[in-house]
């Protein structure tokens, strides 16, 4: 069998798009650590450091925490198999792909959906959701925090008193804006959350924080059926993570280790320092892209920090860009999903990807692809960062 392509091998990509993100080097050690047996004492230590970091960075007190054996998609669909049974009624605001997955996960646990649905490249607005509630009882509401497909950022303010109202829980999707934005679970009466590794935790993919709340966990308990999934049953899952540490699944100890690592290094930055990071190197790239004369597809009050959506100039091949900018640079962005495909680049700049270096390496690569193929920047995006960076 032939080895890796040779650029694989060199790991010659800077990843600029929607996830993953740029792996630090000390995470991809500890990925490479010996493997222990799943059951072996020190790795049960692991598991119990995972928990508390992970408590730490959601703000979580009580309830249970956990990262599961999957990708941010499984930690999706086990936030509403185990809140859900057939005939819950649920309450799900949609403004991108990724709100439209979790009413489809929904309606395939049974559930009756009532959807909520916002322009994309807008958030979700609190008077459409009480609206639709008006008068009805509902098993949960779901949102998107940071929704990936449109650069997003969803308010969470007065969604628990909202949810309160009609008798629910609250569920988040926070695949994008964990590590990258604050996010209390308990001060924002989160319910029920989940996450994935490969975005601002800079760890890769194949894992999926989520929490459950003191509520959830009674609504779980109060269940007149099993968990549709054996495979995500948290109780199950719960059993393993926090005792009688009984044998459910073999986990996937390396990646588990990366994850202790990628936690580590949120933990010593600082939840504060990280956010700020994030922020200032948003606003660098806004500057910048705006300077090169391209339009963003989201209002700066609206925009997530670490995924950024830009239209494409009308006459400009979104694919040959992409395309120059990975082969020529070895920088991947993203492009568009849904009514965005090929109108939109997503720009990340996630986890230890959030950094100065890497928005001058994009504006330059871009302004000079975009050049080549006539589209000229009416300003200096390089000095358009750099004032930002300077004030």
């Amino acid at each position: 069998m032939e080895q890796l392509p040779a650029p694989l091998r060199a790991h010659a990509r800077t990843l600029l798009g929607p996830g993953p993100s740029d792996v630090d080097p000390s995470v991809l050690r500890a990925i490479s650590l010996p493997t222990v047996g799943h059951l072996d004492p020190a790795f049960l230590q692991t598991m119990d450091e995972i928990r508390s970091m992970l408590e730490c960075l959601l703000g979580a007190r009580g309830g249970r925490t956990t990262a599961l054996s999957a990708t941010g998609s499984a930690g999706m669909e086990a936030c509403v198999v185990n809140l859900v049974e057939r005939g819950d009624r649920v309450l799900i605001g949609q403004s991108g792909v990724f709100g439209g997955r979790m009413a489809e996960v929904a309606r395939r646990a049974g559930a009756e959906v009532t959807l909520v649905e916002a322009e994309w490249g807008r958030p979700l607005e609190l008077e459409a959701l009480r609206r639709a509630a008006a008068g009805r009882q509902f098993r949960f509401i779901g949102l998107v925090h940071g929704e990936t497909s449109t650069g997003v950022l969803q308010p969470l303010a007065g969604l628990r008193e909202l949810a309160d109202e009609c008798g629910a829980l609250l569920l988040v999707d926070a695949v994008t804006s964990l590590a990258g934005h604050p996010l209390d679970v308990h001060a924002s009466g989160i319910d029920a959350l989940y996450s994935g590794t490969q975005k601002c935790l800079s760890c890769p993919p194949g894992l999926s924080p989520v929490h459950f709340s003191d509520r959830a966990i009674a609504r779980i308990g109060s269940r007149a059926s099993a968990v549709q999934s054996w495979y995500l049953d948290i109780n199950l899952i719960e059993a393993y993570w926090g005792g009688p540490r009984a044998y459910h699944h073999t986990a996937p100890i390396n990646m588990l280790f990366g994850l202790h690592e990628a936690l580590r290094l949120v933990l010593s930055e600082g939840l504060e320092p990280r956010f700020a990071r994030h922020e200032l190197n948003a606003h660098a790239l806004w500057s910048g892209l705006e300077a090169l004369g391209l339009e963003l597809r989201v209002a700066e009050e609206h925009r997530l920090n670490p995924l950024t959506t830009v239209s494409i100039p009308d006459g400009i091949d979104d694919a040959a860009v992409r395309g120059r900018l990975l082969s020529e640079f070895g920088i991947e962005i993203g492009g568009g999903l849904g009514p965005m495909k090929g109108n939109t680049w997503r720009i990340g700049l996630m986890g230890s990807g959030s950094s100065r270096r890497n928005v001058h390496l994009v504006l330059s690569a871009l302004a000079t692809v975009l050049a080549d193929m006539g589209h000229r920047a009416p300003e200096n995006p390089i000095a358009a960062a750099a004032s930002v960076y300077d004030a």
